[in-house]
């Protein structure tokens, strides 16, 4: 199911953080260099390692586009650097030059987010390389970040525990005590899913702290209720702090761990581990195979139709239901079983007795179902919009050859941005040509799934 393929020991101390582009692997330690891996073989590229920082290196990350790694260390700054030659592009200085433990880019590449030890946030214009709004926690330092799959927010997390919402203007939305020892890692699935109020749609969050748990979340950003924040459900199973986690870059697994980092590759299932042994470990894994108990840590959710007893059995686990794994089980509880479940079912045929007990398996159920259109049976991803990850209605063809939804688009274009979402690169044209054959090819699967909702 997951296997170790490739070990890197190339760094000669801690190794604090590893990353993903489309082609390549970051790596980054506590010996002050950044080193950049090829994933065709694993060796490292001619202009590696990069050498720039003066102190230990604590995090890096690469642009969507997979053109910009950024790096931030103790020496107080975050710098910049070309994928392609390895050219130091920006050094960026953390104001009061305290010592910077996490930064990350926007999903659209407009803007990078620097964490420092004394709590400071700088969040960066990527375009013009100057500070475009900064901000400060109450306590703490800044050790997490992860920006929501549409940037209209990004998460910290803090070394005292809170997990802080921000919106993209550096106001603070909403604190929460997240993990009573601290916070060390955070993540968001790039998966949207039902809050099961009036349709709400939230973004699901993981964190992970020194409490030895990872913490399921959702938020939401709304125009009336403004920012939500609702807890899920606990992940226990860690002895030991967790250090890292990570989801998938479809957003149907998660994999913790006490390792320093981990990271999912974007387009192979290939798992990244780093250790402060001063080593890489590279792993394969089957996605299409379910990963509980093997330290990839997941909430199934691909062909929900499909899954087996014990998947069903993992869902009850990571809702909290733990208890009525036995009840279902018995009854011999598939993935097609749990869809057909109703409240009349689960009084005569499961016989719950506890009224709070059944309204909650059924609100379960009832999110799984508005799931299952978009995810459990999967949309095609190019069907997608790039920029909100939504099902398209109206694609249109923009001058670098990527489809998006029209509207989504001249909102991006709208607010002066002349970049393409995809590659960051310059567009040569305002122009958006209809993709009628993209929205012919849409409407037919979504027939397709019209008439298969009909017949189950």
């Amino acid at each position: 199911m997951v296997k170790l393929i490739h070990t890197l020991a190339d760094h000669s101390d801690d190794v604090n953080y590893c990353a993903f582009s489309s082609s390549c692997l970051a790596t980054c330690s506590l010996d002050k260099t950044i080193r950049l891996y090829s994933l065709n073989n694993f060796t490292e590229l001619p202009y590696s390692p990069l050498k720039g920082h003066t102190y230990a290196v604590h995090c890096c990350c690469f642009s969507p586009s997979g053109h910009i790694l950024a790096s931030c260390s103790t020496d107080g700054t975050t710098m910049l650097w070309n994928t392609h030659n390895g050219q130091t592009l920006a050094v960026l200085k953390q104001p009061r030059g305290s010592p910077v433990r996490v930064c990350r880019f926007s999903p659209d590449s407009a803007y990078l987010v620097s964490g420092a030890a004394d709590g400071s946030i700088v969040l960066w214009n990527v375009q013009s390389l100057k500070l475009y709004r900064s901000g400060s926690v109450k306590d703490g330092s800044l050790v997490a970040c992860a920006f929501s799959p549409n940037g209209n927010l990004f998460v910290t997390g803090s070394s005292c525990g809170d997990l802080t919402i921000w919106d993209d203007k550096m106001r603070c939305l909403y604190n929460e005590k997240g993990h009573d020892l601290g916070v060390t890692c955070c993540d968001f699935s790039s998966q949207a899913v039902s809050g099961g109020e009036q349709g709400s749609r939230y973004f699901r969050m993981a964190s992970c702290g020194q409490d030895n748990q990872i913490k399921l979340w959702l938020i939401s950003l709304a125009d009336l209720l403004g920012c939500v924040l609702k807890y899920e459900c606990t992940l226990n199973g860690h002895s030991a702090p967790v250090l890292a986690c990570a989801f998938s870059y479809d957003g149907q697994m998660l994999v913790s761990g006490y390792v320093t980092t981990c990271a999912f590759a974007p387009d192979i299932p290939l798992l990244a581990t780093g250790s402060m042994d001063k080593t890489v470990n590279i792993w394969q894994f089957d996605p299409k195979q379910h990963c509980a108990g093997s330290g990839l840590e997941d909430e199934p959710k691909m062909s929900i139709e499909n899954w087996s007893e014990e998947e069903v059995s993992v869902w009850l686990c990571a809702q909290g239901l733990k208890d009525l794994v036995g009840i279902f089980k018995m009854n011999n509880i598939d993935g097609k079983e749990l869809l057909s479940l109703t409240k009349h079912s689960l009084t005569n045929d499961l016989k719950i007795e506890s009224l709070g007990l059944r309204s909650k398996v059924f609100r379960k159920i009832e999110e799984l179902r508005s799931n299952v259109d978009s995810v459990s049976l999967g949309i095609p991803d190019e069907f997608l919009c790039p920029i909100t990850r939504e099902l398209m209605k109206e694609p249109v063809i923009a001058a670098d050859g990527y489809s998006y939804e029209k509207e989504a688009m001249e909102n991006w274009i709208s607010k002066k941005r002349r970049s393409s979402p995809m590659t960051n690169l310059p567009l040569q044209s305002l122009i958006l040509t209809p993709n009628r054959t993209l929205k012919m090819a849409i409407n037919r699967w979504l027939e397709t799934q019209q008439k298969y909702n009909e017949t189950t």
